[in-house]
């Protein structure tokens, strides 16, 4: 149990007794009456969950349906009911959205127009990409998009922008009080790292809940019981971006998000991949770290910060190691990470440009990879002076090519010395099928990446993306 605080569409509320497994959808639907807030998915998929979240970074969507209600902690909620103005003024996107008949069944309107607003508070034009997280069966998208461009033009009105100011005020009579806790709360709340490190040391066998895209599952899907649990979203200097002269070092807590845009002035093709992570809800909520330490062999980070020579960052109460982050994947399920141990950060030597990612899957946005290759290969002088080469999707953990970067390595850059390094693949790896891809299908993609990637370096257009008449 914990106390939780918060606004609601403009309005203060205080609750204790928060369990760890009650999620902002069910609480809005089931304890407030706000069913506007739709369930459909309820995995953050379809987005017609999608809800404003505002604090201090601003104002982002998010999927509430994987959200635990203790997440929103200190922070400015907004919903479909809340939108409009206090004397029942539409906010610009839902007059467009009317305007230019956006809405047949209306189920995922209310998801659609809080991911617009929230675009429209944030002045994003990028509309396709605000809406991949929002599925509509029945409109179609071009009437959305067109409501979308009509109210890009008109003025954050002022009830939405007062947000940050009001909870600000509102933080700040809340601080003048003693916080309730008692020695039988199981949501703990910490607000630096070095307070998380302290209570994951008492509590090792506690789950940490970075943005709950992961664990918010266990609860919709598993039906699972998350016993104590730790926010560490609250720990705002687990949040920190370097970018140095020298090194880059990612805090655990970033968002996906918040890395992509850090990227994309110096890794641009890892900040696209990013951008097909999932939604913008997800992005905006999941985090580099959760990504990492939930060692799935399809997480599509891990592969690209291995071929970039990342290390990761980890501590246990006051103690700290450093581990090349492919060595942190063991075997499937199982990282080389201690009880009471996390995840800090994960740092790379700034360096030239020469990486490239590359995702396959069923669906272009929001998908699950089959294969996701990643590509960093340097030549000087006609011959490749190193080669990182990694994967998700082709074997139990994200693992190197090996077997392929000794095949380049000291060879001349040319395509007889790639068409020789794509027979090493079947040496590197062993690939299961599944649903998602046969095994002969992820090998033979797998080496014709690598010829994309030697085609791109000599200036053939390969993104399909960008063919035009």
């Amino acid at each position: 149990m914990a106390q939780v605080s918060f606004l609601l569409n403009g309005d203060p509320v205080e609750l204790v007794n928060v369990t760890p497994e009650t999620t902002l959808l069910n609480w809005l639907r089931e304890e407030r009456g706000l069913t506007g807030t739709k369930e459909g998915c309820n995995e953050g998929d379809c987005g017609a969950c999608t809800v404003m979240v505002t604090d201090a970074r601003g104002s982002r969507a998010v999927n509430a349906c994987i959200l635990l209600l203790a997440q929103v902690h200190e922070k400015a909620v907004r919903t479909i009911e809340g939108l409009s103005g206090p004397g029942g003024d539409l906010h610009p996107v839902q007059r467009a959205m009317i305007e230019h008949h956006a809405s047949q069944c209306g189920f995922c309107t209310p998801g659609i127009v809080m991911s617009l607003a929230v675009a429209h508070s944030n002045g994003r034009r990028d509309f396709d990409t605000v809406l991949a997280g929002n599925l509509c069966r029945c409109t179609g998208y071009a009437p959305i998009i067109r409501a979308a461009e009509a109210a890009a033009r008109a003025p954050v009105p002022a009830w939405l922008a007062e947000d940050l100011s009001h909870l600000e005020s509102y933080l700040e009579e809340r601080r003048k009080q003693a916080p309730h806790r008692s020695a039988t709360d199981v949501i703990a709340l910490p607000r630096s790292a070095d307070e998380l490190a302290a209570w994951y040391a008492e509590n090792p066998e506690a789950t940490l809940v970075a943005g709950g895209t992961d664990v918010g599952l266990w609860v919709t899907k598993q039906l699972r019981s998350l016993g104590k649990v730790a926010l560490v979203g609250c720990a705002a200097d687990l949040r920190n971006i370097d970018i140095g002269e020298e090194q880059v070092r990612i805090g655990a807590g970033a968002s996906i998000e918040d890395f992509g845009a850090a990227m994309a002035g110096i890794h641009p093709s890892l900040a696209e991949l990013i951008r097909r992570y999932g939604s913008v809800q997800v992005r905006n909520a999941g985090t580099i770290g959760g990504n990492i330490a939930n060692g799935s062999p399809i997480g599509d980070s891990p592969p690209a910060l291995i071929a970039l020579g990342a290390w990761l960052h980890l501590r246990k109460g006051d103690g700290r190691r450093e581990i090349a982050l492919e060595d942190f994947f063991l075997d499937y399920g199982k990282q080389n990470r201690a009880p009471g141990e996390f995840v800090e950060a994960v740092s790379f030597a700034r360096q030239k440009d020469r990486l490239r990612c590359y995702k396959l899957s069923k669906r272009f946005d929001q998908d699950i990879s089959a294969v996701c290759g990643c590509f960093n290969i340097s030549v000087e002088n006609g011959a490749v002076t190193s080669a990182r080469i990694a994967f998700g999707g082709m074997a139990a953990t994200p693992r190197r090519a090996t077997q392929v970067e000794a095949a380049l390595h000291a060879h001349p850059w040319n395509e007889a010395t790639v068409k020789r390094a794509m027979g090493a693949f079947a040496s590197d790896f062993t690939p299961l099928s599944d649903m998602r891809a046969s095994a002969a299908y992820r090998l033979e993609t797998a080496a014709n990446m690598l010829m994309r990637y030697f085609l791109e370096d000599q200036g053939v257009p390969a993104n399909v993306l960008e063919v035009a008449p």
